[in-house]
């Protein structure tokens, strides 16, 4: 397990609890918007002050604060003893949230078979059949697919995240990713933040931004499919 980072509690991470977020690094995917770039790029050993042993004392000593651990990244899905890491946590008594991009939905389906998540969140960048070659050069529509239905049917606590940024996203590819996650509790389509991303030479060469109009329109569609869609 390489661990990139933690942060020791926050109120926003995992709805309705305070939570620790574990920060796993490397990630498969090259989205220009990242804002955990060293993250992505991954590390080959954890900080000098955050090694395994810390992180269990820490959560050992914080049960009577932490209602949650939240497993983020980077990619948590994949780090090989990813499972192992969410049976420790699970042995100390917290339930957890997994944050991931849905790429590797082998491993989604390992964890919700095995009981190991209590809450996932997943990123939908755009329409799979768009993710190239942005976001993954070579990308795996189907792979995309396949983790929005073991989400949608696990009968889990979930929620779908569109980062909202021009040429990903536009009133024809929020239609096709509405109608993929038909159905779904809750959608939140988030503006794209322009500091401190991964690629900044990408907004440099194109006009990213979108209008507050322009996500009022998607929010708008995504409430014709979704129990709920909101703007963050």
């Amino acid at each position: 397990m390489v661990v990139g980072g933690m942060q020791k509690n926050s109120m926003i991470d995992y709805p309705g609890k305070i939570s620790c977020v574990i920060f796993l690094s490397g990630c498969n995917f090259d989205c220009p918007y990242c804002h955990n770039p060293d993250l992505v790029q991954g590390c080959t050993e954890c900080p000098a002050n955050l090694t395994e042993a810390n992180i269990w004392q820490f959560l050992e000593s914080h049960r009577n604060f932490l209602d949650g651990v939240v497993i983020s990244g980077g990619e948590p899905t994949l780090q090989p003893d990813l499972a192992d890491l969410c049976k420790k946590i699970k042995q100390i008594g917290y339930p957890i949230k997994l944050d991931t991009n849905g790429s590797r939905p082998e491993v989604l389906e390992q964890l919700l078979e095995n009981g190991l998540i209590d809450y996932v969140a997943m990123d939908v960048k755009t329409d799979p059949g768009h993710y190239a070659p942005i976001i993954q050069k070579k990308s795996r529509p189907d792979h995309i697919v396949s983790s929005i239905r073991l989400i949608m049917e696990s009968g889990l606590p979930y929620e779908f995240k569109t980062t909202c940024i021009k040429p990903l996203v536009d009133t024809g590819m929020i239609e096709s990713i509405a109608r993929l996650i038909k159905g779904a509790r809750l959608w939140a389509l988030q503006e794209c933040r322009e500091t401190q991303v991964l690629h900044p030479e990408f907004f440099q060469s194109h006009d990213c931004r979108l209008g507050e109009d322009e996500l009022l329109q998607f929010q708008t569609i995504g409430a014709n499919y979704v129990e709920k869609c909101i703007v963050r």
